[in-house]
């Protein structure tokens, strides 16, 4: 924390900039054998949000959950998915379900088939069908 200037991030003066601890670089250095990644942050984020909407897609495709407005409402406030995105079938309908699947098809191709799209995302890809409205 920034009052006792020890945990993940330390602090320099009471406005400083955080920068990662020593500790925290000294295990990250032995943890990983001191290799370093070429991913970018977006692409890890893509990645790690690929996966969360086609497990919720999958819900919604097996009907664990009844329709979409609860499958964001449960993961906003279950979860904490980014409220500002209104939840992930409202962030689906926003950037686009054809080029998240599109995105998700080129994760499949090279990092495996845990990135393939479940049917019910291909489907709206397909017909361009949103989950909330039109």
């Amino acid at each position: 924390g920034k009052k006792s200037n020890q945990g993940f991030f330390t602090y320099s003066g009471k406005k400083g900039k955080p920068t990662v601890g020593p500790e925290v670089t000294a295990y990250l250095k032995e943890f990983t054998a001191g290799n370093t990644s070429d991913l970018s942050e977006t692409d890890i984020q893509n990645r790690i949000v690929a996966r969360l909407v086609n497990e919720a897609a999958m819900c919604l495709q097996d009907e664990i959950i009844e329709n979409p407005v609860c499958g964001d409402i449960g993961l906003v406030f279950g979860i904490g998915f980014a409220p500002f995105r209104g939840g992930v079938f409202r962030y689906l309908d926003s950037v686009g379900t054809s080029s998240f699947v599109d995105m998700m098809h080129g994760y499949a191709e090279t990092k495996g088939e845990q990135f393939e799209p479940v049917q019910l995302l291909k489907d709206y890809a397909a017909s361009g069908k949103k989950f909330h409205g039109n």
